[in-house]
């Protein structure tokens, strides 16, 4: 297949570009190359996917209509993995405008661009597959959270966005039969991870013998997911677009679906904060602080519903994970 990611110089987006190209399918990534973190690391990336045949990049904005009408005009997708969207749930309270732009007008361009790409000639994107979060649960308090739980009271503007991608693909799912699948994906680390997330700075200040920031006095709880899992539910996914439900008792005909994507444990972050000491050899000095504005106390995925469609349950142990988290971290940046 000609498969489409927005995002395709991010964490998540390289990772997957391996992953497709390995199983045979020609890879066209967009990414504007934003300075959010580190545009080194993500052109790290992307030097590593231009070696590979059947790759191609394209610098490009998902919030600029034109650009993105162009992409869809010029090239035929056959399936289109959004993972573009201005990340983090604190910077979320800082700059609000980023994620109107990326995760609301940009997601809307993409929904446009899969509407109408190839179906003049009869063609057109079988299947979209997006990111959305665990943030969407929000105030609930149940755990673990399941898909059929409300996410009607998310805690940071970034949340909000990601509950109205799942509203909006509903709606094309619906209106125009665009098959649509999200995924909510809690906590994603691993090799070649994002600067902004907490294994990556506390590796950081760990290794430079700094303090680290510890909120809520340690007593979140996560559900970690490591990439290579991550990775695997989207490329199951994505092999299947989801079919109209043919059950009259159901709330919605649409073909769309929205699945958790997680490693299904809880683990509390003081437990995450010793797994990364055992991996990294160091002992880490916290600075303990209250819970900041945005965050959950706790989130734990219920992933029954992805392994029963697609015979997957992300299994990797945490300290497995962190100790090629560490790996990598010290190889690249040579420490």
């Amino acid at each position: 297949m000609n498969i489409l990611i927005t995002g395709g110089a991010g964490f998540i987006g390289a990772a997957l570009a391996h992953r497709l190209l390995d199983d045979g399918h020609r890879v066209q990534a967009i990414d504007d190359l934003n300075d959010y973190y580190d545009v080194a690391l993500k052109q790290a990336r992307l030097q590593r996917l231009s070696a590979r045949h059947d790759f191609t990049f394209h610098k490009l904005n998902i919030a600029d209509r034109a650009a993105v009408e162009a992409i869809f005009r010029n090239k035929q997708f056959d399936c289109v993995v959004n993972l573009a969207a201005q990340a983090g749930v604190r910077h979320s309270l800082e700059n609000p405008a980023a994620y109107i732009d990326a995760n609301l007008v940009g997601f809307g361009n993409i929904l446009e661009g899969c509407r109408h790409n190839g179906s003049e000639n009869g063609g057109g994107v079988k299947h979209l597959v997006y990111a959305s979060s665990s943030s969407v649960y929000g105030a609930n308090r149940r755990l673990p959270f399941a898909e059929c739980d409300p996410v009607d009271h998310p805690l940071s503007l970034y949340a909000a966005t990601k509950k109205a991608n799942e509203l909006m693909a509903h709606t094309y799912a619906h209106l125009y039969r665009l098959p649509c699948t999200g995924l909510r994906f809690f906590t994603v680390y691993g090799p070649w991870g994002r600067p902004d997330m907490a294994f990556f700075r506390f590796t950081e200040r760990m290794l430079a013998g700094r303090p680290i920031p510890v909120y809520n006095h340690g007593n979140s709880i996560r559900d970690f997911t490591y990439i290579d899992d991550v990775v695997e539910g989207v490329a199951r996914v994505l092999a299947r677009p989801p079919q109209p439900d043919s059950d009259a008792a159901a709330a919605s005909d649409a073909p769309c679906r929205v699945y958790n994507l997680g490693n299904g444990r809880q683990i509390r972050l003081m437990d995450a904060i010793h797994a990364l000491e055992n991996a990294l050899g160091v002992t880490a000095r916290c600075e303990m602080l209250p819970m900041q504005a945005g965050d959950v106390a706790a989130t734990e995925a219920d992933v029954g519903e992805i392994s029963r469609d697609f015979g997957f349950r992300p299994a990797t142990d945490l300290a497995v994970g962190l100790a090629a988290f560490a790996r990598w971290y010290r190889h690249y940046y040579d420490c």
